[in-house]
């Protein structure tokens, strides 16, 4: 996610120390490091600038972000490619562009500050603007849809779920109620029928009332969370060792997400109790994070959209693929 204030160029978030984390497996000449989320290009550009001898394959779902980020990082040439591609389909995209292995990996998820700066994109629930909400406005169901097509089980599900919503059926049941009278089309009247859903005394719970239900219907939208559960075990398995993938969550989810992953990956593919660890079932990963490392208080205030961030990274120790089951290599 790059973030920034609006009267300046995007900042991206805990940008020198993912340059720190990536940067020691990017010194040989020839070293390719994949922005799966590449957005307006911010890491990208530091990462090209800091380390001379790699080369960068960056993708985006998002072809208004493509376009901008391909104008940031023109200077650099051929030593950027850049690909509409959800991060899911990072094993097709090396293989097509010849890159086996890889020797670094970063995911920024969440929302970039093109998505939420643009009132046509529907991200923001601080204005009036359509509930679109797509990543790639190109394809796919938008918030509209969802809203206006899902049962109410299925959206008190995606509610609790994907926004730990507290009232996800009181909400469910209201959108239901409200689309029979008419179509929801506008963020302004979905904020509108939460701040009525929810109990005047719990609005204020965990920020605006309408945070958790854009981010579900978000999550829900661009099937971020189904998307990332397949990418990272892939990124890793693409990872030469040496090579290390830095992961940036915006919510809880999606940090208990990545914990899960790579902490599984940091330990030997055996039942537990086994007193032995036989040849190949060793720890793939070396955690390079002690838990999830969060910006500094001056980071936060420079950068207010840093806040939430979450950053975990790790380094592959040990050559062979990755089981089925993601527990190790085989």
């Amino acid at each position: 996610m790059n973030a920034a204030a609006d009267d300046s160029i995007h900042v991206s978030v805990l940008a020198e120390r993912v340059v720190a984390l990536l940067a020691p497996a990017l010194s040989d000449p020839g070293s390719v490091v994949v922005d799966t989320t590449l957005g307006l290009g911010g890491h990208a550009e530091a990462l090209l600038d800091a380390c001379p001898e790699a080369r960068l394959v960056g993708l985006d779902r998002d072809p208004q972000a493509l376009a901008a980020a391909g104008e940031r990082l023109a200077r650099f040439g051929e030593r950027a490619t850049l690909v509409h591609a959800v991060y899911d389909e990072l094993p097709m995209i090396l293989d097509r562009l010849g890159h086996h292995q890889v020797r670094g990996v970063l995911f920024d998820l969440g929302v970039s500050s093109l998505q939420l700066d643009e009132p046509s994109r529907g991200f923001a629930y601080s204005r009036d603007t359509p509930l679109d909400m797509r990543m790639d406005p190109t394809q796919g169901p938008t918030a509209a849809d969802v809203l206006n097509t899902y049962p109410a089980a299925e959206l008190t599900r995606i509610l609790r779920v994907y926004g730990e919503e507290r009232y996800a059926r009181r909400i469910a049941d209201a959108v239901v109620r409200e689309r029979t009278r008419q179509p929801l089309t506008t963020s302004g009247r979905l904020v509108d029928l939460l701040r009525a859903a929810i109990p005047a005394s719990n609005r204020q719970v965990g920020g605006h009332p309408a945070k958790r239900t854009f981010q579900a219907l978000r999550i829900e939208v661009n099937g971020e969370l189904a998307a990332l559960e397949g990418a990272l075990p892939a990124a890793v398995d693409r990872l030469a060792v040496g090579g290390r993938v830095v992961v940036l969550s915006y919510h809880s989810l999606e940090d208990r997400l990545v914990k899960r992953t790579l902490s599984a990956l940091a330990q030997p593919d055996v039942p537990p109790g086994v007193p032995v660890v036989p040849p190949g079932h060793e720890e793939v990963l070396r955690l390079l994070t002690r838990g999830a490392e969060k910006p500094t208080a001056a980071e936060v205030e420079s950068n207010p959209r840093a806040q939430s961030a979450r950053m975990r990274a790790a380094e592959r120790i040990r050559e062979g693929r990755l089981s089925s089951s993601g527990g190790g290599a085989v």
